[in-house]
């Protein structure tokens, strides 16, 4: 029962969808990370990992997650121009 209790845990995580540990993969799918879940409703959520722009849908953006070396796409603010 613990190991099946362990297993839920892992790497279950989404792109878009929440997490806990920002700049931690270990709560997101394979090629994603935790980070600021600007425009997704929640304080921290799993985010596609970039290296460069063109690797991120037009509405995102490339940028750096905190307590990390990685990048992560966030949904464009908006409110920029």
């Amino acid at each position: 029962m613990l190991a099946a209790s362990i297993a839920a845990c892992g790497n279950s995580g989404k792109v878009g969808e929440a997490c806990t540990r920002e700049g931690d993969s270990a709560e997101c799918i394979e090629g994603a990370v935790c980070g600021s879940g600007q425009g997704t409703g929640f304080a921290y959520a799993c985010l596609t990992v970039c290296k460069e722009q063109s690797d991120c849908p037009a509405t995102h953006e490339c940028n750096g997650v905190a307590n990390s070396s990685i990048k992560g796409c966030r949904i464009k603010d908006v409110k920029k121009k």
